[in-house]
């Protein structure tokens, strides 16, 4: 004997379980009736949910870029700083060499690799204060780099 698919309940059971076969037909309905209309109106599979998080992805990416442009900031500075340092001590003893050797003394106008030098960082110190708006004079780098930072983030 093939086993009994439909179970006979209680009448008021069978009622129930009619009730939720078609509430179940009805949520179905709905469902595709919804989903045609979304597809209407976000053509393309623009689902606002995927915007959205794709949006907070794109902020946490931001937030990291902020983050990585600030170390790159700072080695930046490391290396202007360290730069600065060894060509004005070796143009310091470049200086004392010329001198015990009776040889003229070069100018820093004379000194192309010095005034390149020189011309690149007053480059930088008026793109940071234009980037930020900076009417004041900045002596420290240090300060330098974080107003262009700020500059950077504000109009980006």
């Amino acid at each position: 004997m093939a086993p009994d698919h439909h179970h006979h309940h209680h009448p008021s059971t069978d009622q129930l379980v009619n009730l939720f076969h078609k509430s179940h037909h009805d949520l179905a309905v709905i469902h595709h009736r919804l989903e045609r209309e979304f597809h209407q109106i976000y053509p393309d599979n623009a689902n606002p949910l995927k915007l959205v998080t794709r949006i907070k992805k794109v902020l946490e990416d931001v937030s990291s870029l902020k983050d990585q442009c600030q170390e790159l900031l700072v080695a930046k500075q490391d290396l202007i700083d360290q730069a600065r340092t060894t060509l004005v001590g070796n143009r310091g003893l470049l200086r004392k060499m010329q001198a015990s050797v009776s040889i003229p003394v070069t100018s820093d106008s004379e000194d192309s690799a010095y005034a390149n030098f020189n011309q690149v960082i007053d480059e930088w110190t008026k793109q940071v204060q234009s980037a930020s708006g900076a009417k004041e004079h900045v002596a420290d780098a240090e300060d330098l780099n974080k107003l262009l930072f700020s500059a950077i983030v504000q109009n980006g």
